[in-house]
């Protein structure tokens, strides 16, 4: 399923230095060469009007500091009309199974679209390394085959996915959320933790989201240290394979 088609790649960080990091990470832990990336920053512009999916190899979208499940009347709105772009094109994708990767703020739109709940009940994470392991049906699944079926990630998410949504399979779970990486149709993925980030690009977030709401600030020296000491080395390689598999 290879084509020279670019990735759309979709972001919502409304800051500057994080969605510019964000973007740097997902080229350089995918192997994607920047000419082949259509990068749209939804905080500060809606679609194209006449976007066509046709265009793209894939769709990958990344993190944000907002929630799905936050209240619409109190979202930022910023955040709630980028959400809502991407909202938008979720039927075209599902319908079609284009392939698509949402990276933690990703989990939450996908299971949403697909009627699954997503809410703040439980499963949140604090920043950090978590162990992940891989489910059986994610064992056979071309992005995880031949991977260690336990690897560390890096997460860091108020909301999650409170049950499997429907027709979606379990690729991936840690002990303290369950929905760590789902797939619906044989194209369309999820993931809670982020595939594009090591230490150092967690180290970059952490100052920048400080004041956020994730963590208290005055831990953000030892939640830089233990995610810079921790081995994450697996994550990338599932970004790497999606972008192989459908570039």
């Amino acid at each position: 399923m290879s084509s020279e088609k670019p990735f759309l790649i979709l972001q919502l960080r409304p800051e500057d230095e994080a969605s510019d990091s964000e973007f740097r990470a997902f080229l350089e832990k995918g192997g994607l060469d920047e000419a082949r990336a259509h990068r749209i920053r939804l905080d500060a512009q809606p679609l194209p009007a006449d976007l066509s999916l046709d265009d793209y190899a894939g769709v990958i979208v990344g993190g944000g500091p907002g929630c799905v499940s936050d209240d619409p009347a109190t979202k930022d709105p910023v955040e709630a009309r980028a959400e809502a772009e991407i909202l938008r094109l979720m039927p075209q994708i599902t319908a079609r199974d284009m392939p698509f990767l949402g990276c933690c703020y990703g989990i939450g739109i996908l299971a949403h679209h697909l009627g699954g709940e997503v809410s703040k009940a439980r499963y949140g994470e604090p920043v950090g390394p978590v162990s992940c392991q891989v489910t059986p049906e994610g064992r056979d699944d071309p992005l995880l085959a031949g991977l260690p079926e336990r690897f560390n990630t890096l997460v860091g998410h108020k909301e999650a996915v409170q049950e499997l949504p429907p027709g979606a399979v379990h690729l991936m779970v840690s002990e303290p959320c369950p929905f760590q990486m789902i797939r619906t149709g044989r194209n369309v993925y999820a993931t809670q933790f982020h595939p594009e980030a090591d230490g150092d690009v967690f180290a970059e977030r952490i100052e920048i989201y400080k004041h956020r709401g994730y963590f208290d600030p005055a831990q953000a020296e030892r939640l830089t240290e233990v995610c810079q000491s921790a081995e994450v080395t697996v994550p990338p390689e599932i970004l790497k394979r999606f972008i192989l598999r459908y570039g």
